[in-house]
């Protein structure tokens, strides 16, 4: 009996990886190259306080000696070298690189899930149920639509800092740039789910569960919704680049994350005021990063959308 839970894993494993799935991973060098790269960006960021030299949000940490310390130079005062140099406060600009990107990823993941779960639900309620609730869901989607999310995120966020009280705006700046990224993203997980369910709802499974008396609520879950999800994954994971994109602008531009959880965005305006001073590294490396994550999350994406359309087989 052990033998045989023992070998069911493995021989799961197997079918995997013989799968064409990855197979057709395997001969792109692009797919295995993007791949690599998120997952070091990744686990570099997950395991920040293991890698990071330093903490950069330990004030007892920073010595202001160590300020505008060039890359892989001696500081003048105090000797410390730096892989990536310092930035004005004397912060090791690998260090805060590190625990920047776990707030990008963090806003990103957490915004494409919002999304994604708001889309596909408003998507199946509007392919089964049709009518006027169909038409109400998908006029919002249109009207959205004429503007550039971007936008749509600066207004929802701006909208949530005038309720909330002024004392608490650090504390739930991460939580409403969350919110906003992901209201302005929900439209084209709406689109295709809603898409995918008109052609699904028709089906002879679909019939034969109306028939036996299955609820609607049952059948858009557990019969439409995993027929529905290969086109939302690969939305996701390219929504994921722009979701990190979205919010290093909002951060740029000094509405998104706060000082006290500097993200790549929070990061790059930082160093924007020192770039035309000769404190190039301050900008450079936070750039490259966040440039090299989107990048390659969406190369990943392009090969995913391709592997998983049946026309391109």
């Amino acid at each position: 009996m052990s033998d045989q839970t023992s070998t069911a894993p493995q021989s799961r494993l197997a079918k995997a990886l013989d799968s064409d799935f990855f197979y057709n991973f395997r001969r792109s060098p692009v797919a295995v190259v993007s791949f690599v790269a998120v997952m070091l960006l990744v686990l570099s960021s997950a395991f920040a306080p293991l890698i990071a030299p330093y903490d950069p949000f330990d004030p007892g940490s920073l010595d202001l000696m160590n300020g505008f310390t060039a890359p892989m130079a001696p500081n003048d005062f105090t000797g410390d070298v730096f892989w990536l140099g310092t930035d004005d406060q004397g912060r090791d600009v690998f260090s805060t690189i590190l625990y920047g990107m776990r707030v990008s990823l963090f806003v990103g993941f957490a915004a494409v899930s919002f999304a994604m779960v708001l889309g596909i639900t408003l998507g199946l309620v509007a392919g089964y149920v049709g009518g006027w609730v169909e038409t109400i869901i998908m006029r919002a989607a249109d009207v959205q639509l004429t503007f550039p999310a971007i936008l749509v995120a600066m207004l929802i966020f701006g909208i949530a800092k005038g309720v909330i009280p002024i004392q608490h705006h650090d504390q739930m700046a991460i939580w409403v740039l969350i919110v906003a990224i992901g209201l302005s993203d929900w439209v084209q997980f709406a689109r295709v789910v809603r898409g995918a369910t008109l052609v699904e709802k028709d089906k002879e499974y679909v019939q034969a569960a109306r028939m036996i008396g299955r609820g609607r609520g049952i059948i858009m879950l557990r019969h439409i919704l995993p027929n529905v999800l290969s086109p939302v994954l690969v939305i996701a994971t390219i929504s994921l680049a722009l979701a990190i994109i979205a919010e290093a602008t909002l951060s740029f531009l000094g509405v998104g994350a706060p000082p006290t959880q500097p993200s790549l965005g929070t990061l790059i305006r930082i160093g924007q005021g020192y770039l035309f001073s000769g404190e190039w590294w301050i900008i450079l490396f936070p750039s490259v990063t966040l440039l090299a994550l989107a990048l390659s999350v969406n190369l990943l994406g392009d090969w995913l959308r391709d592997a998983l359309n049946p026309r391109l087989q």
